[in-house]
This record gives C-alpha cells, sequence and structure tokens, in this order.
C-alpha cells in the first residue's frame, strides 16, 4: 500500500512539473524557492555564528581585565567621574538627588535616596572603585534630616 501511494505522489509531482504548459515555469518557482531557503539560513548560521564569537570574545577580555590594573594616583575630577559611572549605571538611582564630589582620593556621596537599603549599596559600590581612598557618606532618606558633614 505504501509503495502504491509513493508511486502516485511520485507521478503526480512530475505531472505537475514536467507539464508542457506551465512546467518550465513551475520548475522555476521552485528551484528559486529552494535556492531562497538556503540562503536564508546560510545568513541565519553566519549571524548566530556572529554573535557567539563576540560573545566570547567579551568573555576573553572581561577574564583578561578581571581587575584594573593600578594607573598611579588619579585625580579628583577622574576619580568622581569613575565613582559617578559606577553607582549611576544602575537605572533605579536617582541621577539628579544624588551629589558625587572626591577631595584627595576621599569621595563625599550627598542626596535623597527613597529606600534606605540603597544608602549602603551606593557606598559599598564607592568603595570598590578604584583609587577611592574612603567614603564619606551624607546620603538620607527622602523626608529625614541629613547627617552632618564630618571634617576629616
Amino acid at each position: 500500500m505504501r509503495k502504491l501511494i509513493a508511486a502516485v505522489g511520485i507521478g503526480v509531482g512530475l505531472t505537475y512539473f514536467l507539464d508542457r504548459d506551465s512546467g518550465a515555469r513551475r520548475r522555476a518557482e521552485a528551484r528559486d524557492r529552494v535556492l531562497a531557503f538556503f540562503r536564508r539560513r546560510g545568513s541565519h548560521v553566519g549571524g548566530v555564528a556572529g554573535t557567539v564569537r563576540a560573545n566570547a570574545s567579551g568573555l576573553v577580555q572581561k577574564a583578561k581585565h578581571r581587575r584594573e590594573q593600578p594607573k598611579g594616583e588619579l585625580d579628583d575630577a577622574t576619580l568622581t567621574q569613575k565613582v559617578e559611572s559606577e553607582i549611576f549605571r544602575d537605572a533605579e538611582v536617582p541621577k539628579g538627588q544624588i551629589n558625587v564630589n572626591a577631595e584627595d582620593g576621599v569621595v563625599l556621596l550627598r542626596g535623597e535616596v527613597e529606600r534606605p537599603e540603597l544608602i549602603e549599596a551606593l557606598e559599598e559600590k564607592t568603595r570598590s572603585v578604584q583609587g577611592v581612598k574612603g567614603v564619606e557618606n551624607l546620603l538620607h532618606v527622602t523626608g529625614t534630616e541629613a547627617p552632618m558633614h564630618q571634617a576629616h
């Protein structure tokens, strides 16, 4: 029974593609569709391969530069910029409500935040920046009194 169904299918396919009036057009359409399918698959595979290659390269670079090499002492303006770029990466940190200054390697954080746990997290991130010698944290929760500046 399977052989009969296969033979009928082959016969119908041959009749479809070898038809005197429309066979040439049908064969050309079929050829074009098959070639287009493989072109699309090829570019998709190439795109995936490029993504994998880029991700692997990024991981290699991260491993090579896991810890930043010491560059000597940074000036206060550069240190301020490094701290700002680290702490303002997180979209939850209210950039316009926090002021960052550096004086002789000691970073001063001032401003208001919505949640008390954010105060500690920002101080910890600031301490992790290379070149920071100390942190004076004057951040406070909105609605509470600001801590007083300690002279050092």
